[in-house]
């Protein structure tokens, strides 16, 4: 008995060692300076952050939300940290993101951060970890700035720390839009809280009815609103990403393009949901005018500039702009299917271009740069990394038996739901997923079919770990495409947790 209390004791603090635990640990991996100390501190802490987050899923799978007040102070006077399906589905993501590529990406890290700068660079990743964390647990508006905050300078550093200069002006625009995002975000959270008086967002949505047509509020949804699609990468506000992507280091850009944006896409869907929709007449309507234009331009420009791109990194950056897209006509449909299809795309997602980022690190190990005609015959070379690549690739496009198939068919439902109307969106998707066939094929034409294809090329060998890991999360892929029940349970609570708070 004293052990199951033990237990239940440490069970109900989960929420905040979630962020606790690689926020300490992110200043103790500066001071250690022998060479793979650093790497291992941060991997440990990431796989208990990503244990963690497991008994979070199976908390609110089994018992529903979890709610834990800072300093024993109830909400509003205190700070609330929750974990509903919504946020615990993003949890996994961001803590499974890291373990992923910190297991797999030691060597490509050793390749591209110098030993003397990789406990600072692990410390960021940590805090990174923290931040993007510590804003899907935190119930109150002002915290989700700071984690925000916390996040994205991590975030600018990690991106920074290749040896690509070029880099530098890229995490400059970023830098620079990101801040202009943060700032917007913060004059709306002032607007509500000049109004209300409360940064809880539960008390926020009980509050906020009584001025809910009052200027500053509708100022202060526009300015929310606006400022999350620029850190969500939301066409067009999507300049910063590509180039971000592009010339950070490998592992960086596998770890971003998994959850980075997908935690600012979290705070839009529960602000607009949880507080503006019951509360602003008709804005359950304006939601679906302002996003569902935008998601679909998303999706048909990203596709089509992904279809002409040279270099593979940019060209699966552009591909993250039309997926992004996925994910916000799903939301701008504004019903059970629709939410489900877009929550459940940011995990499928996820773990398709998590995957394919592995591989592309493989490739980098050995070729000589990445565009499509420095990768001619590397998959001949490295068949059995490209064979991870080409499942993952499956999965983005959306083919039966992988996970993308699955978001992009109740996509397609929750279209067809509308009847005749609904068809010009399953066009869209359909057309879409055609685009995905092009420009992964692109990519396999010059690694399989590029240069003299009867001239055998000799095999190369990179990091066995860095294969292993790399066909383990293009297998998960097939694993959740196949059996689909964990992420489409998570992803229909949180759809229908969000639509209760419609009018």
């Amino acid at each position: 008995p004293g052990d199951r209390q033990a237990v239940n004791g440490l069970a109900q603090h989960l929420p905040a060692l979630q962020v606790v635990v690689p926020m300490l640990v992110a200043p103790l991996v500066i001071l250690l300076r022998p060479r793979g100390l650093a790497w291992a501190a941060c991997t440990a802490a990431s796989m208990l952050a990503f244990a963690i987050a497991i008994q979070l899923v199976l908390g609110v799978l089994n018992g529903g939300p979890a709610t834990y007040l800072m300093g024993s102070w109830p909400a509003p006077y205190g700070i609330e940290l929750r974990v509903d399906a919504l946020s615990a589905l993003l949890l996994l993501v961001i803590t499974g993101a890291s373990v992923m590529a910190l297991v797999g990406g030691r060597s490509s890290l050793d390749a591209q951060i110098e030993s003397s700068r990789q406990p600072y660079f692990y410390a960021a990743w940590l805090l990174a970890v923290a931040g993007l964390s510590g804003i899907a647990v935190t119930a109150d508006a002002f915290n989700i700035f700071v984690f925000m905050e916390i996040s994205s300078l991590a975030s600018y550093v990690l991106i920074a720390g290749g040896p690509d200069r070029r880099a530098l002006p890229s995490v400059f625009k970023y830098l620079i839009m990101g801040t202009i995002g943060a700032t917007f975000y913060l004059i709306g959270i002032g607007l509500i809280y000049m109004m209300t008086g409360t940064l809880n967002l539960a008390d926020m949505e009980l509050r906020i009815h009584e001025v809910g047509d009052q200027r500053p509020i509708l100022a202060a949804a526009g300015f929310i609103t606006v400022g999350l699609a620029l850190k969500a990468a939301i066409f067009p506000l999507h300049v910063w990403l590509p180039n971000a992507y592009t010339y950070a280091p490998h592992m960086v850009t596998a770890f971003l393009a998994a959850c980075s944006t997908k935690v600012s896409l979290y705070v839009l869907l529960r602000f607009d949901f949880f507080v503006f929709q019951e509360n602003l007449a008709g804005h359950a309507f304006q939601f679906a005018v302002y996003l569902m234009p935008l998601a679909i331009l998303g999706i048909l420009v990203g596709s089509a500039v992904a279809m002409f791109e040279k270099n593979i990194k940019r060209l699966l950056a552009f591909s993250s702009v039309a997926q992004i897209g996925y994910m916000m006509l799903g939301a701008s449909l504004v019903t059970v299917t629709g939410l489900t299809a877009g929550i459940v795309h940011i995990f499928n997602h996820a773990l398709a271009k998590g995957a394919l980022f592995l591989a592309v690190a493989s490739f980098a190990m050995v070729a000589a740069g990445l565009r499509l005609d420095d990768l001619k015959g590397i998959g001949r070379r490295m068949p059995w990394t490209f064979g991870a690549f080409v499942v993952a690739g499956l999965s983005l496009i959306g083919i039966p038996g992988t996970a993308g198939f699955v978001s992009k068919w109740y996509l397609i439902s929750a279209a067809m739901e509308f009847g005749a109307a609904g068809l010009p969106l399953v066009a869209v998707i359909l057309v879409s997923s055609l685009m995905a066939v092009v420009y992964v094929w692109r990519i396999v034409e010059a690694a399989w079919f590029g240069g003299d294809a009867d001239t055998p090329l000799p095999a190369v060998s990179v990091s066995p770990v860095l294969v292993a890991v790399a066909w383990l999360a293009a297998l998960v892929n097939v694993y959740f495409g196949l059996v689909p029940e964990l992420p489409l349970s998570l992803s229909g609570i949180a759809a229908t947790e969000l639509l209760d708070h419609l009018p």
